[in-house]
């Protein structure tokens, strides 16, 4: 993986090689030194241009001895490193701009806070950036935008307005919206505001214009509860907070005794709803507009679900939003997690022409998240994902999901890939466990067939055939491209005595995936050497694939 340099020059001033062993530029003219190459147009300024802002105009011959000292330093401080970021001649200095990753953003804090150089010079360039910080806005996205936006859509619940009933459906109307934000927050594709932050904008008002701009939300649940002679009914709305559309409204309703048992399955209907509106619209809106004009959130949630829908055509364009999304946020290190996922799937499934190249990047993406931030539970877990399935590296993968379990005991996708690992070692009673565990925690996810396949892998583990078959096949109805879930298929079908119907579905898979044989499965699955794994070679090779 090439180096890069990040430099972050909004708030507190930072230069830094990336990696494990990468070294940190301390001096505060060093720092400078790097700001205005990084600012420059193609990262080049002349020698005079900066012994002139960091030293001053009053003597030459010592602003060259300070910039040839300064530069000497660095050569010291980065060693081989320096000639690979820094190319100098006797009248510039220049950065390779292509190796840089900026730090935070504009508005995170004022640029070169803090950085402590009082050289007039010096003092006036910053003076004239902090005045019209937008001519360096483009150093931190592809696509020039109005304002920066977000990586993930964000929602809300409004408190739930009590219409008729006693003072007790107040309170009933309170904790709907905190239980629709709690399971909300659980996905990894939307950011949840507090139903705390909302219970206090509520009690002014719920225009939705006021909601959008006091909230800043994309989306908003809101509703009523009254009690209707001993039945209790809630109405449901959720809103494009953007221009005010419902885009579908909801009712639960049940009499007062049976009431908890109704909001407890129709709240779990409403969050996979929410989950199911969003994907649709962001892959409806993405669809329509070149990338360059898509908000950011757009750009991630579009990616996602694109990534898991059935045809190629989908997968290929969710690479283009993912990278996209990276390149305008280069430091969310979820969004660097989803572009590793897109990787091990096109390598997993078959569908990449250069295994080893994107094997590489897979590993390259899931790192850089986890060096932007080692405790995010999600990018632990998909850095497990593509040492189990690229690597075969269950110990590693192991310890990356008890890791993100221990930080985050409700993130779904944890479990789900623990009970994926367990079945993996044959361990089929405890992968069901979490298997279901995680199913339990995802309420929302719009690619629910995923949890439906490596559920069903579960349960073949545990030589539940019938169930294994059962979510298989649900599975494959929304993706039948999956061939994991046609290779549980296969299994289920083999050892409940359906050969035909067996063969039938390796046909399928051989459709799909002509270059398959079961050396690529033995070679390449890190199941295969398993009980589960030679399950599966049998059923396989008793259906016709060799």
């Amino acid at each position: 993986m090439a180096k890069k340099l990040n430099i972050s020059l909004f708030g507190s001033c930072v230069v830094r090689v990336d990696g494990a062993d990468g070294v940190e530029v301390k001096g505060a003219k060093h720092r400078a030194l790097f700001a205005l190459l990084a600012t420059a147009p193609l990262g080049r300024r002349t020698r005079s241009y900066l012994q002139r802002t960091l030293w001053g105009s009053s003597c030459y011959d010592g602003g060259r001895q300070n910039l040839r000292r300064a530069l000497s330093d660095l050569r010291s401080l980065l060693g081989e490193d320096f000639d690979y970021f820094i190319k100098c001649t006797n009248s510039d200095v220049e950065l390779d701009l292509s190796l840089i990753n900026f730090l935070g953003a504009p508005g995170t804090g004022a640029f070169m806070e803090g950085i402590g150089i009082r050289d007039r010079g010096f003092e006036e360039w910053v003076a004239s950036m902090r005045a019209d910080d937008s001519q360096i806005a483009a150093l931190y996205r592809t696509t020039p935008r109005t304002e920066l936006g977000r990586p993930l859509p964000r929602i809300t619940a409004l408190p739930f307005q009590r219409v008729m009933g006693g003072e007790n459906l107040r309170v009933l109307g309170d904790w709907l919206a905190e239980e629709v934000c709690r399971s909300l927050s659980r996905s990894n594709l939307l950011s949840v505001i507090s139903h705390l932050s909302s219970r206090a904008l509520a009690t002014r008002t719920t225009d939705t214009l006021d909601v959008r701009r006091e909230l800043d939300v994309d989306y908003f649940v809101t509703g009523s509860i009254r009690d209707m002679g001993g039945r209790l009914v809630v109405d449901m709305d959720f809103v494009d907070a953007r221009d005010g559309n419902i885009m579908w409204t909801r009712q639960i309703a049940g009499p007062e005794a049976k009431f908890w048992d109704e909001i407890t399955t129709g709240l779990d209907g409403v969050v996979r709803a929410i989950g199911r509106t969003i994907a649709d619209e962001a892959i409806a809106y993405v669809n329509d507009r070149p990338v360059p004009e898509l908000e950011d959130h757009h750009l991630v949630i579009g990616g996602v679900s694109l990534m898991h829908r059935p045809t190629f055509r989908d997968f290929a364009k969710s690479r283009t939003l993912l990278e996209e999304a990276v390149s305008r946020a280069p430091m969310v290190a979820e969004t660097h997690a989803w572009l590793a996922k897109w990787y091990v799937l096109s390598v997993f499934n078959g569908w990449t022409t250069d295994r080893n190249g994107d094997t590489q990047k897979a590993l390259d993406a899931s790192s850089r998240a986890l060096d932007i931030n080692p405790d995010s539970s999600f990018s632990l877990v998909i850095d497990g994902f593509a040492h189990n399935n690229l690597m075969q590296r269950m110990d590693v993968a192991s310890q990356r999901y008890d890791t993100a379990i221990d930080i985050n005991p409700n993130e779904s996708l944890s479990w789900l890939l623990r009970g994926a690992l367990l079945a993996f070692q044959d361990e089929g009673v405890d992968a069901i466990a979490a298997a279901e565990q995680a199913r339990n925690l995802s309420p929302i996810d719009p690619f629910g067939y995923y949890y439906d396949s490596l559920s069903s892998t579960a349960y073949l583990a545990a030589a539940n055939y019938g169930r294994a078959l059962e979510l298989a096949d649900r599975s494959l109805a929304f993706n039948d491209r999956h061939l994991s879930t046609l290779r549980a298929k296969i299994t289920a079908l083999h050892f409940l005595d359906r050969g035909e119907e067996a063969r039938v579905a390796a046909g399928e898979l051989l459709r799909r995936a002509p270059a398959f044989n079961l050396d690529t499965y033995k070679n390449a699955h890190p199941v295969a050497k398993a009980a589960l794994g030679q399950k599966v070679i049998a059923a396989l090779e008793a259906a016709g694939i060799s």
